[in-house]
């Protein structure tokens, strides 16, 4: 290396560029720009969030019900005498279902179509997701916490209930199946309202 003053000093300059303050940085107007535009939707995203959480009333559940997972069939809600479709008194239908690997017990229900339904779901055991495709019923079912979902089918048929948190090895064989009956059917007793399936 030589010992030229010039070089050192352009080396020097070099330094000082490099260690400028932020203020001080060089920042291109395109960047500038874009920087602004990023910046610019990360509000409007702000903005829409707080507005969905105040205006719409859109809030994460804040009623977490827990359970003990491992002790789910001994007693309460999810015991499994009490699993199945059940009209209460003020003529609402409620499915207790419980998923555990690798099924949703009971294995059949039948529920009637156009009315509200109410499923109380819980896990045995690992993470789950329920969904019933064609239909909007699909929640994860979380271990230690019970899931509710409301919903209405407004048409007869048979609909599988499919998992869709991978759950373990058997993940895809889990699934059960759903009967949706006409009202007439429902009301005139040809169907169960206590499903005996496991």
């Amino acid at each position: 290396m030589s010992n030229d003053p010039s070089l050192k000093d352009k080396l020097a300059e070099d330094a000082r560029e490099l260690m400028a303050l932020p203020g001080e940085l060089h920042i291109d107007p395109l960047e500038r720009k874009w920087i602004f535009v990023a910046l610019g939707l990360i509000g409007v995203f702000v903005l829409a969030i707080l507005y969905t959480a105040f205006a719409k009333h859109v809030h994460p559940p804040g009623e977490m019900e827990t359970l003990d997972s491992a002790r789910l069939h001994l007693g309460g809600e999810f015991a499994e005498d009490k699993l199945g479709v059940v009209t209460q008194p003020d003529g609402s239908v409620k499915v207790t279902l419980v998923a555990a690997r690798y099924g949703f017990y009971p294995r059949e229900i039948k529920i009637p179509a156009g009315q509200s339904i109410t499923f109380r779901i819980a896990s045995a055991d690992v993470l789950h997701g329920i969904h019933v495709p064609m239909t909007n019923m699909s929640t994860m079912v979380v271990p230690g916490y019970a899931s509710t979902v409301t919903t209405t089918f407004p048409k007869p048929g048979e609909y599988p209930m499919l998992c869709n948190e991978y759950c373990g090895m058997g993940h895809d064989h889990m699934w059960s199946k759903l009967t949706v009956v006409s009202q007439e059917n429902w009301r005139s007793g040809l169907t169960n309202t206590q499903s005996t399936g496991r």
